[in-house]
C-alpha cells in the first residue's frame, strides 16, 4: 500500500467539507485522494490530475466508477484550462516531486539505485528525455542546471565529464551516468550518493517542475473559492522557497519605499494557516521519504474573485 506523506496533516489542512469540490493535482497512487473522497458526501466532488499515464490508469481503476470523481491527464500548471476546476474549488493539493512508484520502476529512469533507461520524464509522451537533453546541451547549460536545480558545487566538473564521455559514446543508462558522476566527485564525508543532487537537477529541468509549480500556484489561487484551502507538500528547498514566497506575496504587504509615490493599498488574497509543518518521528521511521517533506497551507480570503 502506497504511504501518502503527512496524510493526517493534509486532511486537517484542507478542512474538507462533505459537499465541497477538491482537486488533487498530483494523484500519484491515490493515498491522499482516498482520504479526501472518504470525507465527501454524495454532493461532493473530487478532481484528479497527473502527468503520468500510469497514475491515470490507477486513478481510473480505483475511482473511475465513482460519480463524484473526474479524472484528467495533465500538469496541474494547466488546471485553469479544465472547466471542472474553473467552476470553483474548496481545496487544492499539490504533492510535489517524484512519487515512490516512479522511483521504484527502473524503466522510468528516475533512480541511480536501479539501472534503467535515462528517461526521467513524468509524462513519457512529452518533451525530451534526460538522455536526449544530455546529448545536445552545451557544457555551460548542463553546469547551470546542476548548480541551479541541484545546488551542486561540482557542477562544472560534472558537466565537463559528461561532455567528454558523450563524445566517445552516448550516455543512455542511469547507472552509467551515476558511475560517471561518482568517478569525478571528490570523496567527502557526505552520506548521500555523489549523483543525488545531479539526478534531482536533471529531473527538475526535464519536467519543468519549478516553472509548472509557479504556474500551478497562480492557477490554484484563481480557482479557489473564498475560504478555500491550498495545501502543498515540498521535498526540497527550491520548491518550498517558491511556495513560501507565493503565500507571503499574497498575504503580506510589500515593504514600503519612501522614495516612491504611495501605491494602491495592499489587499491580501491569502492567509497562511500556521507555520510550515514536518512529518513526525513515527512517520519518518515508517516512511523515510517523509523526512524531507514540508507542508504549507494557506486559505483564500473572502470576497476575492
Amino acid at each position: 500500500m502506497h504511504l501518502p506523506v503527512m496524510f493526517a496533516q493534509v486532511m486537517e489542512g484542507l478542512r474538507i467539507k462533505a459537499d465541497g469540490t477538491y482537486l488533487d493535482g498530483t494523484f500519484g497512487r491515490g493515498g491522499h485522494a482516498r482520504g479526501v473522497l472518504s470525507r465527501l458526501g454524495p454532493g461532493g466532488r473530487l478532481l484528479l490530475m497527473d502527468k503520468d499515464p500510469e497514475a491515470i490508469v490507477e486513478a481510473e481503476r480505483q475511482f473511475g466508477g465513482d460519480g463524484r470523481v473526474a479524472i484528467r491527464r495533465g500538469s496541474f500548471a494547466d488546471l485553469s484550462y479544465w472547466d471542472e476546476a474553473r467552476a470553483g474549488l474548496d481545496g487544492v493539493l499539490f504533492d510535489l516531486g517524484v512519487s515512490s512508484p516512479q522511483l521504484d520502476v527502473a524503466e522510468r529512469g528516475f533512480s541511480f539505485g536501479k539501472d534503467g533507461p535515462l528517461d526521467m520524464r513524468m509524462d513519457p509522451d512529452s518533451g525530451e528525455s534526460a538522455a536526449e537533453w544530455l546529448a545536445r546541451a552545451s557544457e555551460s547549460e548542463i553546469a547551470d542546471v546542476l548548480y541551479t536545480y541541484g545546488e551542486e558545487r561540482q557542477s562544472r566538473r560534472i558537466a565537463r565529464a559528461i561532455v567528454a564521455r558523450r563524445a566517445q559514446q552516448p550516455i543512455t543508462r542511469t547507472a552509467e551516468l551515476a558511475e560517471l558522476i561518482a568517478s569525478v566527485m571528490p570523496r567527502g564525508a557526505e552520506k548521500i550518493h555523489p549523483a543525488t543532487r545531479s539526478f534531482q537537477a536533471i529531473r527538475i529541468h526535464v519536467n519543468r517542475e519549478l516553472a509548472d509549480l509557479e504556474s500551478g500556484l497562480d492557477a490554484a489561487l484563481s480557482a479557489l473559492k473564498p475560504a478555500g484551502r491550498l495545501a502543498v507538500i515540498s521535498f526540497h528547498s527550491l520548491e518550498d522557497r517558491i511556495v513560501k514566497r507565493f503565500i507571503a506575496r499574497h498575504a503580506k504587504a510589500p515593504a514600503a519605499n519612501r522614495r516612491l509615490p504611495e501605491a494602491q493599498p495592499f489587499v491580501p488574497t491569502l492567509a497562511a494557516i500556521g507555520d510550515a509543518q514536518k512529518a513526525g518521528a513515527d512517520e519518518t521511521a515508517a516512511n523515510p521519504r517523509a523526512r524531507s517533506a514540508v507542508l504549507r497551507v494557506a486559505e483564500k480570503l473572502g470576497g476575492v474573485a
